[in-house]
């Protein structure tokens, strides 16, 4: 059976992964130029807001860095902090475990890296479309490029238009945050457990909003994933019995 070149080379799996990023991208160009203009209006200097882009490369957890270090907050207590807020990553990171230990150290510490949730809910389908590909990781290397590349670009011009239009952080760019990330969730909800799992995480982090250092978003993944996960085995324990 013939196969399609687009699945087994390199270059265009890479050249894919980019393209189909590009509605992602769209969503994250606000969200990185209000982050450089916060941390402007915050008191970071131009290099730490591009080191925190370059190094870190965690939009919510950057936001929320901003946030606590303009407060004074302590940098262990930033840490921690930013570090809850990340966990979801480690979910992500074991669902792509079937699919990437076959690789070595050289290619699974950049992925990992640069592993975001736009890449995340990018990827995640072509690594499940069944064909034999051995080049599926330059699909993710290549959406990771393009929204590495993307994120940093915007954090360095919303740092200078911050520093030139101190009303930047006012005009509403957050909504930008809000819509990619329906644009991540949505397609993703196909199946009962996955949209139970969806509608509790919301209803918990809302409910639970006031708590300090968005603890609430944390609390809000955990029960999210433990309603789904229920549903899931109670699904398969109901199939798997005799009729």
């Amino acid at each position: 059976m013939a196969t399609d070149p687009l699945t087994t080379s390199a270059k265009h799996e890479f050249l894919s992964g980019a393209k189909h990023t590009i509605p992602m991208l769209v969503g994250a160009i606000p969200f990185g130029l209000l982050f450089g203009a916060l941390a402007t209006a915050a008191g970071l200097p131009l290099w730490a807001t591009l080191a925190t882009s370059l190094l870190v490369y965690a939009g919510s957890a950057q936001f929320i860095a901003v946030g606590l270090v303009s407060q004074g907050t302590a940098v262990a207590l930033i840490i921690a902090t930013t570090f809850i807020v990340n966990a979801r990553h480690a979910l992500y990171a074991a669902s792509l475990v079937p699919h990437l230990k076959h690789l070595r150290q050289r290619w699974l510490v950049p992925l990992a890296f640069t592993l975001t949730d736009e890449t995340y809910a990018v990827t995640i389908p072509r690594y499940n479309r069944a064909d034999n590909s051995p080049n599926k990781h330059w699909f993710q290397l290549g959406s990771a490029a393009a929204m590495y590349s993307n994120w940093q670009l915007c954090t360095l011009l919303g740092a200078l238009a911050g520093a030139q239009f101190q009303g930047l952080a006012d005009i509403g760019l957050e909504v930008a945050m809000a819509v990619t990330f329906i644009g991540i969730v949505v397609p993703l909800l196909r199946s009962a457990p996955m949209l139970l799992s969806a509608v509790t995480a919301g209803v918990v982090a809302l409910l639970c909003n006031g708590l300090p250092h968005q603890l609430g978003l944390f609390i809000g993944a955990i029960a999210g994933i433990l309603a789904g996960f229920t549903l899931e085995q109670r699904r398969g324990a109901s199939r798997s019995e005799p009729s």
